[in-house]
């Protein structure tokens, strides 16, 4: 037991140590777009873990708010990134993507996350959440 973790640290330094190595800056890059299909896009999203893209909606004080989506990030760089959303969305509503961690939740590979929680809760980088924000076509 003591072996395994050991070996379970060791990795996860080495895994914290080479993505921060890699010079790949947490973030996620999507533009406004149709979501009339039910699904929005992110255009690359960079992860410091394993984690979720979240879909929150959000008005012009750019506090997030419900979730109304989610898809699963791998560590690293994540391209067309689609989430499903889970209600309409209309043209002209904002929606707040971010990045959050698989961390802290009850089962790995389940999002656990309610507005509020630390369950699968946001990514923060110097303070700041990691996200962007567009406005649904």
């Amino acid at each position: 037991m003591k072996r395994t973790m050991i070996a379970l640290a060791t990795t996860a330094a080495l895994t914290t140590a080479a993505f921060a190595a890699s010079d790949m800056t947490p973030g996620v890059t999507a533009a406004d777009q149709d979501v009339s299909g039910g699904q929005v896009m992110a255009e690359s999203v960079t992860a410091p873990e394993d984690g979720w893209l979240v879909i929150h909606r959000t008005d012009s004080e750019m506090k997030p708010g419900p979730v109304v989506g989610h898809v699963a990030l791998k560590q690293g760089v994540n391209e067309n990134v689609t989430a499903q959303l889970d209600e309409d969305v209309a043209s002209g509503d904002m929606l707040m993507l971010m990045v959050h961690s698989e961390a802290g939740g009850q089962e790995a590979g389940t999002f656990e996350y309610t507005l509020g929680s630390k369950e699968d809760g946001p990514i923060r980088v110097d303070d700041k959440l990691v996200s962007t924000t567009i406005t649904a076509q």
